[in-house]
């Protein structure tokens, strides 16, 4: 189980509003490393949104509903791309400077793990994605 209020208080720290972890088929070994997560291979992508005040939410797909159920946090359910996105605004409607696994221009290679596809869609929502080094370490 991961210290949320340790991870908290380093994204008030930061001036962040939240560190939005997201993973499919495993491409990201830092989230399971952080959140204390078992290595079970996930086929559908998952986020899980830590804000920097209040409750984490996760984003599961409803046929790997149980994903995250080690985590606290609300639960939402998608299945299909909708859905997805719905889900999605629901998630990141807190904040706008949200830490990711990302590394601008991949100088930090081994901690860019976010596609850039995910970027793209996260920022389409209006959301400033900022890399999670300072965190991770």
């Amino acid at each position: 189980m991961p210290n949320i209020e340790a991870i908290q208080n380093a994204l008030q720290k930061q001036k962040l509003d939240g560190w939005l972890f997201y993973d499919i088929l495993h491409r990201d070994p830092i989230a399971y490393r952080v959140l204390g997560l078992d290595h079970a291979m996930a086929k559908r992508r998952w986020f899980y949104m830590i804000p920097a005040m209040g409750s984490p939410r996760k984003l599961v797909h409803r046929i790997e509903s149980a994903m995250l159920d080690s985590l606290p946090g609300e639960k939402i359910l998608y299945a299909g791309r909708e859905e997805l996105t719905k889900g999605l605004a629901k998630l990141l409607s807190r904040g706008k400077k949200l830490a990711m696994q990302y590394s601008p221009d991949n100088k930090i290679p081994y901690l860019s793990m976010v596609d850039a596809g995910t970027v793209e869609l996260v920022r389409s929502f209006k959301k400033t994605v900022v890399t999670s080094a300072e965190l991770v370490q």
